[in-house]
């Protein structure tokens, strides 16, 4: 056992190391074979020893599929924002400002100001222990569990002289790269786009499946460290310590001693920052001396001795030469304005997007007309306004543009749901475009992993091969190897591929049907309520509604979608081809009826197992999680430093109150 132990803690030391040389110093001195190889045997040997547990381990970086609710925390210190300015003379009567209020020496660090959503990491002895989002600037969620995760955050920081209690405070950033493919999957799926890097991050951030946190690829920077102990009083040097011990600090940071290096500073990256990785949306400008911040003191919202020059955002403009409509695999119709070739933010802009009905008429656009564009979030292209000056001068201006009544593809007019703005075609049995892209998200990797594309799936529709991907499981070796440019080896990849979808597990089956709303977490959430299809079929809004998560909306979409006979013709022709429509045995022998119906809080911190372990047994035995007290609620698992104000409820409202042991005896 005791080998055992130190296998554990080399490879946790190894990979800690490994981390950080990837991460921070950009220097990795291993291959990503080795690494992954590494961390598989030290996940199977903290599989086969929980006891050896450690919450800073580096296999938390995988992340967890089991769900947290985000408990609310006091910032020890509070996160102030910061007062915005747009213009130089502003950044010169806040540099006379701090200059009056010290009257003696100082310097200035300019900073580039990372557009994400701020973090609060809380260090003691040198060891992660805690995560806060900013909130109110007075408390924030806790999202320790998603932001172990996040690779360039150490976990275990490095060095001598640490501070028994830091605050690294920070931005939690998505990667111009990690954001374009998010949006890629999200447009195939038919999600909503992120608008922005910043939005994605927040989101993402705050997903109950610690899993996908992981798989974005999130990263650090960290602006700031707070503590009793810091080394030195100057905020320049303490953040390139902070480097030292393991935190992703910019290296663009600099100081400065009057407002014409900053204004240098300020130019320089306006213009440079296009070239990196990460957004940014302005430049913060800080006095260096932490004592002589403490003694210009804040205003009730803002500090005084920090301020934040914001870039502007860089807009085109250019004529509106026409708008055509695209139609998805949900019938989903969105509008694309289509625009003369202009330059903005370094490439050529061709298109943008007018998302639907509403925003058109909030444009009064006309064919013609001169439209200024702008990136959101410096990607994707849209239309802000109307150049009506323009307008009066231009004999060139056609019609107004009105939405589409018709299906672009099959002709059949729109349809508009009261409470949505978007238009649908309702024809989804007989929409080429619609079938072909429910065949299309039905074959990709996160759901069947069938290895055909969009170009072949047009081949196979437009030779009346397949209709919907029932008809995958239909074709032959013969139909495929006289197709044009196929061969032998093509024609039997993909059978062979075809024929190894079967085994996919349930929830993925339900991803790939490609119902409305229903996205990869939604499946799993429905396979663990309902785990056979049939009884998805039958379930009621009631019963689709108490399964977390489960709104109305998304229950609706289920309702719907089972009640029209082409789809539920589609279901069972593909149970008869013997796909998965039911959770595996494994799975289903883990699982019972203990707690079903039970609503049950936890609170506090335990000592036999953790919380998530706690969550995922309450789901294991057919219970619900709940993060806050209510009427409905039946238990509080309560450990340790229970919150008082879910005490206070609990008394209030007559919720029993359960330890360890007893919870542990209810599901024996």
């Amino acid at each position: 056992m005791e080998k055992v132990k130190e296998r554990i803690e080399l490879l946790r030391k190894q990979l800690h190391e490994h981390n950080y040389n990837y991460y921070v110093l950009s220097q990795p001195v291993i291959s990503d074979f080795e690494f992954d190889k590494l961390m598989k045997e030290l996940i199977d040997l903290e599989a086969e020893h929980p006891e050896l547990h450690d919450p800073n381990s580096p296999s938390v970086r995988v992340g967890s599929d089991i769900n947290n609710n985000f408990p609310q925390v006091n910032h020890r210190y509070p996160m102030l924002s910061l007062q915005n300015t747009y213009s130089e003379g502003e950044v010169t009567d806040f540099f006379n400002r701090v200059k009056k209020g010290l009257n003696e020496p100082f310097e200035i660090v300019c900073e580039l100001k990372f557009d994400g959503t701020s973090i609060s990491l809380i260090y003691e002895k040198g060891r992660l222990v805690r995560a806060v989002t900013r909130g109110d600037g007075r408390m924030g969620d806790d999202v320790t569990d998603n932001v172990r995760t996040i690779r360039n955050i150490p976990l275990i920081l490095k060095g001598d002289n640490l501070p028994d209690y830091l605050e690294a405070r920070g931005e939690i950033l998505l990667p111009w790269s990690s954001f374009e493919q998010i949006n890629k999957e999200r447009e195939e799926q038919e999600e909503p786009l992120f608008a922005n890097p910043r939005n994605a991050a927040s989101g993402t951030l705050k997903l109950l499946d610690s899993r996908v946190v992981a798989s974005r690829r999130l990263e650090s920077y960290i602006y700031n460290i707070t503590g009793e102990d810091l080394p030195t009083d100057s905020h320049f040097e303490n953040l390139k310590l902070a480097r030292n011990w393991g935190l992703n600090v910019s290296d663009t940071m600099r100081k400065c001693k009057s407002p014409d290096e900053i204004f240098d500073f300020i130019n320089y990256w306006n213009v440079e920052r296009k070239n990196l990785p990460v957004t940014t949306d302005g430049i913060v400008i800080k006095v260096d001396s932490l004592i002589q911040q403490r003694n210009l003191g804040s205003t009730s919202k803002f500090p005084r001795w920090a301020i934040a020059y914001k870039f502007n955002a860089e807009q085109a403009i250019s004529r509106l030469e026409s708008v055509t409509y695209q139609v998805g695999r949900t019938g989903a119709v969105t509008p694309v304005a289509n625009l003369e070739p202009v330059l903005l933010s370094g490439t050529t802009v061709k298109r943008a997007s007018l998302y639907n009905e509403d925003a058109i008429k909030a444009l009064d656009l006309h064919i013609g007309d001169m439209v200024y564009v702008e990136k959101g979030g410096e990607i994707i292209p849209k239309i802000t306004a109307v150049d009506l000056e323009a307008r009066k001068e231009n004999f060139m201006i056609g019609d107004k543009v009105r939405f589409a009544t018709k299906c672009p593809d099959c002709g059949t007019t729109l349809v508009r749901n009261e409470d949505e703005a978007a238009h649908y075609c309702p024809n989804s049995e007989g929409c080429p475009t619609q079938i072909k892209g429910r065949i299309e998200h039905f074959v990709t990797r996160r759901a069947m992993n069938i290895t055909i594309g969009p170009e072949t799936i047009t081949l196979l529709y437009d030779k009346g091969l397949i209709r919907d991907a029932s008809d995958l499981y239909n074709l032959k070796f013969e139909d495929l190897v006289n197709l044009e440019r196929w061969g032998e080896t093509s024609a039997r990849n993909l059978i062979e591929s075809i024929e190894k979808s079967k085994s996919v597990p349930y929830e993925r089956v339900l991803f790939a049907l490609g119902i409305r709303y229903v996205g990869e977490t939604v499946a799993q959430k429905l396979a663990s309520a309902f785990p056979n299809i049939d009884k998805l079929i039958k379930a009621t809004i009631e019963e689709l509604t108490s399964v977390e998560e489960i709104g109305n909306r998304i229950a609706q979409s289920l309702i719907d979608y089972f009640s029209k006979p082409e789809f539920m013709q589609f279901v069972m022709r593909l149970k008869e081809h013997g796909l998965q429509f039911e959770l595996s045995e494994d799975v289903l022998a883990a699982k019972t009826e203990k707690l079903k119906g039970l609503t049950i809080v936890i609170s506090g911190t335990f000592k036999l197992h953790s919380r998530d372990e706690y969550k995922a047994m309450i789901l294991q035995n057919g219970g619900k999680n709940s993060g806050s007290v209510s009427k409905n609620t039946d238990y509080i698992l309560a450990g340790d430093n229970m919150g008082p104000a879910k005490l206070e409820k609990a008394q209030k409202q007559g919720v029993k109150i359960i330890n360890e042991e007893d919870f542990l005896k209810l599901i024996e």
